[in-house]
């Protein structure tokens, strides 16, 4: 099945075709890839005409001309030398990487309910439901909740009951409201409940 480029549902759940395993979603990356085609294309095309234009007996571009002479010139540990080779291996270092790695940090992989369909949910999706289960807690005053890949924390202020109590019921509540985000990956759990600062 060819790959179908992924669509965003208003709560944050990005659905797609069969894009292979349960692992994370590859991003396609194209403006990286359209800008390295278009800069191989806009050189390739100078350095065709300036050589067709040599093989019509016509004088070569005065920049291949002193490029040449520059590159035949300079010694290896000149400074400029050095300079365009720390920028290429860069860049090449920064080809391989987007290459080898899926990207799309921020969507969470979800369970498959059919063969031929993936969705995922971004992490703020995921983090503001979080939240939203987090204020329906007894004592729960205001909640911050931090949607990682592997770990889940939430720090929360409580302006009465007891704390562990609080924390307990924090706990329950969170741990089910992530298994009903049905994520491939269940991610681990942090809780922190403290009171509200003094003010003054």
């Amino acid at each position: 099945m060819r790959q179908a480029d992924p669509g965003e549902s208003p709560l944050g759940v990005v659905s797609c075709g069969a894009w292979g395993g349960g692992g994370r979603f590859w991003s396609a990356r194209r403006v990286p890839a359209g800008i390295v085609a278009l800069l191989v294309l806009v050189g390739a095309g100078v350095l065709l005409y300036d050589v067709a234009a040599v093989r019509a007996h016509r004088p070569a571009s005065h920049w291949r001309g002193s490029l040449a002479r520059q590159l035949a010139e300079r010694p290896l540990d000149d400074t400029w030398v050095l300079v365009g080779a720390g920028l290429a291996a860069v860049l090449g270092l920064w080809l391989i990487v987007l290459a080898v790695t899926p990207g799309l940090r921020d969507v969470l992989p979800m369970r498959r309910t059919h063969p031929d369909v993936r969705a995922g949910l971004h992490r703020g999706a995921a983090a503001t439901a979080l939240r939203d289960r987090a204020m329906e807690v007894s004592g729960v005053r205001s909640v911050r909740v931090r949607m990682g890949r592997r770990k889940v924390d939430v720090r929360a202020v409580s302006h009465f009951r007891a704390l562990d109590d609080v924390r307990a019921d924090l706990d329950a509540t969170l741990a089910d409201g992530i298994r009903g985000l049905g994520l491939v990956r269940t991610p681990a759990l942090s809780v922190h409940v403290a009171r509200p600062g003094r003010k003054g």
